[in-house]
């Protein structure tokens, strides 16, 4: 069993994109949406958090986790793999394949503050960004609109443009999208910045890894998908969920608070 969590509905990106290439493969998500976000949580207020989850998830049968949200990644994911005996899989930003791919010598990084102060973006930028003029731009509020539903709303386009105009003028040609949650913006954000300027999602790549430490999925016709959420109120959490993955997907929807 493969489970996902995240401190809300932004890990649905990394979940959908595994959905998409193993839909036979039963899975677990986990939205810890009573104590979003985690930007503004500590790294011990995180680990703990971590810890209740991922002891929740194994118990429902889990043997495999991907934490699927950057900010807890950074404050996270060692600890867990010292205490833990099962494979953790963790977000990275892409900045090395922006940082490849760049022609103008200049890209951008959307993420959250807990990402950048994370030791893990530090390591990345250091080893891949020599002669790369990078930007950074904590993603205020990005977090909640995705939250709330209101992608290609007038509300987005009011918040993100401000958000990406000094990549503009910097000349950036690749925009990284550092939070699981950014890449549901990804619509609103190409129409702002326009087609020459590449938006890098990291869920492909974790997918990747995802099937390196699962190479054989246990593959079922009549899979299962148990979606929980720290939040009691289960009704908001399905309408959020079917508004970003679709209505088709039968899901079981519990909420759980640890």
């Amino acid at each position: 069993m493969i489970a996902f969590f995240d401190s809300g509905l932004g890990g649905l990106s990394v979940w959908k994109t595994y959905y998409q290439q193993v839909p036979q493969q039963s899975m677990l998500y986990f939205a810890d949406q009573k104590y979003i976000p985690y930007g503004s949580k500590t790294k011990e207020e995180l680990i703990d958090r971590a810890i209740k989850i991922t002891d929740f998830l194994i118990s429902k049968g889990a043997t495999i986790i991907v934490v699927a949200c950057n900010t807890a990644t950074a404050a996270v994911i060692k600890p867990l793999r010292e205490k833990y005996s099962i494979p953790f899989v963790g977000m990275e930003p892409a900045i090395k394949p922006a940082a490849i791919s760049s022609q103008t010598k200049s890209i951008g990084v959307l993420a959250t503050e807990g990402t950048f102060s994370g030791e893990l973006f530090q390591q990345t930028k250091e080893k891949f960004t020599k002669g790369i003029n990078v930007i950074v731009q904590p993603g205020y509020g990005m977090v909640e609109l995705v939250e709330e539903g209101l992608m290609r709303t007038p509300k987005a386009k009011e918040l993100l443009e401000p958000l990406v105009h000094p990549m503009l003028k910097e000349n950036v040609d690749h925009i990284v999208l550092g939070c699981t949650h950014y890449p549901f913006l990804k619509d609103d954000l190409q129409e702002i910045v326009g087609e020459k300027v590449q938006l890098i999602d990291p869920s492909p790549a974790v997918v990747k890894q995802i099937n390196r430490l699962l190479p054989d999925p246990l593959l079922n016709k009549e899979a299962k998908y148990q979606f929980y959420t720290s939040s009691p109120n289960v009704v908001s959490f399905q309408a959020g969920v079917e508004k970003l993955i679709g209505k088709n997907i039968k899901v079981d929807y519990q909420s759980f608070d640890l």
